[in-house]
């Protein structure tokens, strides 16, 4: 199966190196890739010939406006929130209810069973949580875990609530929020639609494999974090939510923490008339001896 709601990637600088849409040409799934106007061609001529991906130019006027929480305007790189913006609108422009949006060095996805962390072959993962968050009324993001926080042999649930969602998102497209922040703006939606009751499912039965900040070129390493490191990026989040969050500094480099506590009261509401069956539904995934 492939999923029913579209997929977006949001790239700049990684015609060559991007590995999210690799791993969508493996997995034979359909998607679009938002660029910057002076980078149209190159993508295009990497990506689309494998038939998989269509690039699309990113409006300029989500750039110009969108708002960054601070007072530098343009002097430099504005982030990918605008162009999320923008694959935001695209996807209520053409009828759908939610969509995905990834960031662009993800380089595989896997399914967590039995412990086990297993490559998928094709899109079906992607239908299965677009499924698990159809039942629901108040679930407003949901997505993949990062596959390094999630280790072979170690028992975890197949979903946490109420948690961050981090650069593989599926959106519901009618909640009243948009991205906002030159840094950390998936964490800061995160906290927006949990702060007012909704929601979030971050999957632990499914993981995608993303490389680590500042571990490769182009995005934002280019534009931020080669040249100012991530004290910037985690200073914002502070900045924006001060009650729940801090600046710590771990690992050689600057971090936020935040306390998700809070919104341990939101609970799932299931949509009238669904019924979850008892018997385990597999999507027709199998297991497969390579």
């Amino acid at each position: 199966m492939n999923p029913k709601y579209p997929v977006y990637i949001v790239s700049k600088g990684r015609a060559i190196n991007g590995t999210t849409y690799k791993a969508f040409d493996k997995l034979k799934m359909p998607y679009y890739i938002v660029v910057e106007e002076q980078e149209y061609d190159i993508y295009k001529s990497n990506v689309e010939p494998q038939g998989y991906g269509t690039v699309i130019v990113l409006d300029k006027t989500y750039q110009d406006n969108y708002d960054t929480f601070d007072n530098l305007g343009s002097t430099k790189s504005k982030g990918p929130g605008a162009a999320r913006n923008f694959a935001w609108e695209h996807s209520m422009k053409n009828g759908f209810a939610w969509h995905w949006v990834f960031d662009d060095n993800v380089s595989c996805f896997y399914r967590l069973n039995r412990n086990r962390r297993l490559p998928v072959s094709d899109g079906t993962i992607f239908r299965v949580m677009e499924d698990f968050c159809d039942r629901y009324e108040n679930i407003a993001q949901a997505g993949p875990n990062y596959l390094s926080y999630a280790p072979d042999r170690k028992q975890i649930p197949p979903f946490l609530l109420n948690w961050r969602i981090y650069s593989m998102l599926l959106i519901r497209n009618d909640i009243a929020y948009r991205w906002r922040g030159r840094y950390n703006e998936d964490t800061d939606l995160s906290i927006r639609v949990m702060r007012d009751g909704w929601c979030t499912v971050q999957f632990n039965a499914f993981l995608g494999d993303k490389a680590t900040t500042q571990t490769m070129s182009g995005g934002n390493s280019d534009d931020f974090y080669f040249i100012e490191g991530t004290k910037n990026k985690s200073q914002m989040l502070v900045d924006m939510h001060p009650d729940i969050s801090k600046l710590i500094f771990e690992y050689n480099r600057w971090h936020h923490k935040v306390d998700y506590s809070i919104f341990k009261k939101n609970k799932l509401i299931k949509k009238q008339g669904i019924v979850i069956p008892d018997v385990v539904n597999n999507f027709g995934m199998i297991l497969k001896k390579l």
